[in-house]
């Protein structure tokens, strides 16, 4: 929320005499002063918010900075949310597993992948096991292949040390981005006042 409002400058935090302004509804209003800037925005009860400060002059905007905010935030949650769901979780098999284990660890990694996580799938050697790899990769085929319908192995199986490891990545669709405020579309166009004036 302080990061929000570092980035803005809003209201009586704009210092300079003109601005380029744009009104509530994206409309270009054009180059006039802050003070008269300052007016309109309280007549029509919003904020006048610096969009673009490297602007010559600076681009501002009128808009509801309480409502802005609060959709910037939901936005953060958003990322942070699904930045968790890039986790990478993980399952532990043997290479001697009964059906029983099996299912049970397959359910793990099934319910993992639901929820949009990558799962590393290992299937740890012990002793003598380790000169006979090829147990772990059918164990692997059959993970890969008792979920295919919701996962996909990411490449093939690889050994580390006592361990052959393997990811599977969720095959859901991704999630559709969420309709952002128009404000970043207005900032890249402001980097361009050429562009913006034309317009």
């Amino acid at each position: 929320m302080m990061n929000i409002a570092k980035e803005h400058k809003v209201n009586e935090q704009i210092r300079v005499r003109q601005i380029r302004l744009i009104g509530a509804e994206g409309e270009q209003v054009g180059i006039i002063d802050t003070r008269d800037a300052m007016n309109m925005a309280r007549e029509k009860g919003m904020d006048l918010v610096m969009v673009s400060p490297q602007a010559v002059p600076p681009v501002c905007r009128l808009l509801d900075y309480g409502r802005f905010r609060y959709e910037q935030q939901q936005n953060e949650k958003e990322n942070r949310k699904r930045a968790r769901s890039q986790e990478v979780k993980a399952i532990k098999f043997r290479v001697k597993i009964d059906d029983h284990d099996f299912n049970t660890k397959t359910g793990h990694v099934r319910r993992f992948l639901e929820e949009g996580h990558k799962v590393k799938v290992t299937i740890m050697f012990r002793g003598r096991e380790r000169t006979h790899p090829e147990l772990g990769e059918r164990i692997l085929v059959r993970v890969a292949e008792t979920l295919a319908d919701i996962g996909a192995p990411e490449g093939t199986p690889s050994m580390m040390g006592m361990d052959m490891n393997m990811i599977m990545t969720p095959k859901a669709a991704p999630v559709p981005k969420k309709e952002r405020g128009d404000l970043p579309a207005l900032e890249a166009a402001a980097a361009d006042p050429g562009a913006a004036a034309s317009a």
